[in-house]
């Protein structure tokens, strides 16, 4: 039984090289996206393979870890697709910072009968 899952998990690594293809030559971010998935994907399957086929229980560790990995990397990356398509234009961005920026302050109103504190007057 072990020599068919390590065979078993070689013809997923095998198939994990196939996809590092689709990784160098994807036309979109979204391909090479897809292919980094199916490369995390077998990587799990061809580690748990090994695991199950030697008894050792690290490995099953191991591909807990990259399976964990893998799904943090997919979250990155859509975070990051999404915000290399937001217009990043310099006139939209610009008009409402300037817009803050020329806002008046509020006057300050003083309090009962006190004249307002001037800054150029002494604090005696």
């Amino acid at each position: 039984m072990a020599d068919f899952l390590l065979s078993a998990a070689a013809f997923v690594v095998l198939m994990v090289a196939l996809g590092l293809v689709r990784v160098a030559r994807g036309p979109g971010r979204a391909d090479r996206m897809m292919a980094a998935q199916l490369l995390g994907s077998g990587a799990v399957g061809a580690l748990l393979l090994l695991g199950a086929a030697t008894g050792e229980s690290a490995v099953f560790d191991v591909a807990l870890t990259l399976a964990l990995l893998s799904a943090f990397a997919s979250i990155a990356f859509v975070k990051f697709a999404m915000r290399q398509d937001q217009p990043a234009s310099d006139e939209e961005d610009a008009a409402p910072r300037a817009e803050r920026r020329a806002a008046p302050k509020p006057a300050r109103i003083p309090s009962g009968d006190r004249p307002a504190y001037s800054p150029d007057e002494g604090s005696t």
